[in-house]
């Protein structure tokens, strides 16, 4: 039986909630990334490869659990207990932070890096794979960049309230905060997912194999270029990541002074992003469709990589305040990644069947990701013993930028796409929900 049409009270309100929760969601990560990246701060990138190899280890055991959890039960209690587990885990914490010290960074540093990848990842995949099951392409194409800068907003009040609260109760209760801020999400997500008006009028369990995400891979055109893409994306940004853990490790020995400084890189990388998604991405996905907002951060990536490789660890003049071109890039690509890219991959997956959206979205986001983590950090201390300047792997990496525009392209178009919804569909007060 065909579900009810949503009204329209529900095409303004459901596009609203999802941004206010992406606003909980994202807040509740960036309270505590920070925290996180001081711990790789005081190890360096040589101990990065392991740290990453575990979370791929992990990755893999958890993506045939996943995907059984996707098959076997309805997304309204897949919900309800993703984010609870994590929930409860951050509490779960707090008492190894306060002994940090005595239990030491690099032990702490190993599980709770593992525990952040997998919450960061599962938390924000599992939640776009909830907005392309409600949306159609044409709703996403209007509204998933406005969700997305809920997100962006959420990403800016997470490290200006670490920024604030850090000096005062330190680090281990930050944690607490941000499970909080995860519940109150859940809470606003649960009401989208029982809402007959707002959803597609069913909460049945996707269905089908465990091992779906993984087979998909091979099957789909559009999940492959999705593949290509994550190794080649993250490839940029992990070797900005790589980097940076270095300079902190010789400049920066206080962990609270560490927390500060990731805190205000991941401040102005959000505010960038913020103003992409109020200005350019939505234009740039109605108007020429989303797979331009996939193309161009890859040029971006390429000129910022370009004036690494001239520039090397020097500085450049930035409104009269001298700044470390490292931070320039690292800014700058993470901005366009999460202001446009994000956007435009979660409107192309309202184009493939829900199956794909679940499993092969959550399995590309998660196991493939950490995969190229580990190739990238291996690499770079690969290139570091032969004694490669950081100018020489930004030099490698403006290659990968231009391939990876290409594939963008590409992934764009893939044969396996369904046709783009009409954009008129929906009322005019709001976008097309499915129906």
């Amino acid at each position: 039986m065909n579900s009810p049409r949503p009204t329209e009270t529900g095409q303004v309100y459901a596009p609203v909630m999802s941004a206010l929760a992406f606003f909980f969601v994202m807040a509740s990560y960036y309270i505590i990334r920070p925290v996180r990246d001081q711990l790789s701060g005081v190890v360096g990138s040589q101990s990065l490869w392991f740290f990453y190899s575990v979370v791929f280890v992990v990755m893999l055991l958890l993506t045939p659990v996943f995907g059984m959890l996707v098959a076997r039960f309805p997304r309204k209690r897949l919900l309800a207990w993703s984010y609870s587990f994590f929930a409860l885990c951050l509490l779960a914490f707090v008492p190894a932070f306060v002994a940090q010290d005595r239990i030491g960074a690099r032990s702490l540093g190993v599980v709770f890096y593992v525990w952040v990848s997998v919450f960061n990842l599962f938390v924000v995949s599992l939640f776009w794979s909830f907005m392309a099951d409600i949306f159609n392409s044409a709703g996403a194409r209007k509204v998933f960049s406005l969700i997305a800068m809920g997100g962006m907003a959420g990403a800016i009040v997470g490290p200006l309230a670490t920024k604030m609260l850090v000096q005062v109760i330190g680090v281990a209760p930050l944690l607490v905060v941000s499970a909080v801020a995860l519940l109150a999400a859940l809470g606003l997500l649960l009401f989208l997912s029982g809402s007959q008006e707002h959803g597609r009028g069913t909460d049945e369990p996707v269905g089908g194999s465990i091992w779906a995400g993984i087979k998909e891979l091979w099957s789909r055109p559009f999940l492959r270029y999705m593949a290509i893409l994550m190794l080649l994306g993250d490839g940029i940004g992990t070797l900005a990541y790589a980097l940076m853990a270095d300079y902190t490790k010789a400049h920066i020995a206080d962990k609270v002074a560490r927390t500060a400084f990731y805190n205000d890189l991941d401040l102005y990388t959000n505010a960038i992003g913020a103003v992409l998604q109020l200005t350019v991405t939505r234009w740039l996905m109605m108007r020429h469709g989303a797979g331009w907002g996939l193309v161009v951060p890859a040029l971006v990536n390429l000129l910022l990589l370009l004036g690494l490789a001239l520039v090397g660890s020097g500085q450049v003049e930035m409104f009269g305040v001298a700044v470390p071109m490292l931070a320039v890039t690292i800014v700058g690509s993470r901005a366009f990644a999460y202001g446009m890219t994000k956007p435009a991959q979660d409107a192309l997956y309202t184009r493939v069947p829900r199956e794909t959206r679940y499993k092969g979205k959550n399995f590309v986001e998660t196991a493939v990701w950490r995969f190229g983590d580990v190739l990238v950090t291996s690499g770079v201390n690969l290139f570091g013993m032969l004694g490669v300047t950081l100018s020489g792997m930004a030099s490698v990496g403006v290659g990968i930028s231009a391939l990876a525009a290409w594939i963008a392209r590409r992934a764009g178009h893939a044969p396996d796409l369904a046709p783009e919804a009409p954009a008129s569909r929906g009322t005019p007060s709001g976008p097309a929900l499915k129906a």
